[in-house]
């Protein structure tokens, strides 16, 4: 399956409805591959997020770094899923977030406008966008609610439960930062859940 068919199955397993012939040539038209090696940014903070991607191949981090060089990761990001800073993406602001490439990454990248020319005339893309930000939303909302109300032990089960391949594909360092914890912590809660 080409990079450009994959693209296509999962919107069209995503929204529930498939693409014309001519909405997929304004795809393919549009839609430009771009590969970024391990640790190469795909956003800097202080720059406008002109492209967002999606992702064929690899993975990604969305953080900000504190006043004290601390490295906090709000996003992880795997194949089928897309990358950028939203806020920036949109409404062509400077970001604050950094995009890193945790392993070789490959995407399918457009700029806002195109996004825009898809949502008017692609009703399969206009549908699977309509399905993510739902989608983003819950998620955003469990992570806060995780955040502020659960203990290290609570965080660290509903990762598992969410996300096992999350502890296969990420570092123990990054899950930490993720979920807000100690390197140490995380460690023991991955032991104490391999003796189950």
């Amino acid at each position: 399956m080409s990079n450009i068919e994959a693209f296509f199955d999962y919107v069209e397993k995503l929204s529930g409805e498939l693409f014309s012939g001519e909405d997929k040539v304004l795809i393919e038209t549009h839609m430009a591959p771009r590969r970024f090696r391990k640790r190469q940014y795909f956003l800097q903070e202080g720059d406008v997020c002109k492209y967002t991607g999606f992702v064929l191949k690899g993975s990604a981090k969305t953080f900000v770094v504190d006043e004290q060089g601390n490295e906090h990761i709000l996003k992880l990001s795997l194949e089928n899923w897309w990358l950028a800073d939203f806020e920036s993406f949109y409404q062509l602001t400077p970001s604050r977030y950094n995009i890193e490439a945790l392993e070789d990454l490959e995407v399918l990248q457009i700029t806002n406008a195109q996004v825009e020319e898809f949502l008017k005339f692609i009703p399969a893309f206009s549908t699977m966008m309509e399905v993510i930000k739902q989608n983003n939303a819950i998620a955003n909302q469990k992570r806060m609610q995780s955040a502020i109300s659960h203990m290290a032990e609570e965080r660290f089960s509903q990762l598992v439960s969410e996300y096992p391949h999350f502890l296969i594909r990420f570092s123990q360092n990054v899950i930490a930062s993720y979920l807000g914890l100690s390197p140490e912590t995380v460690s023991r809660l991955r032991k104490k859940l391999n003796k189950r």
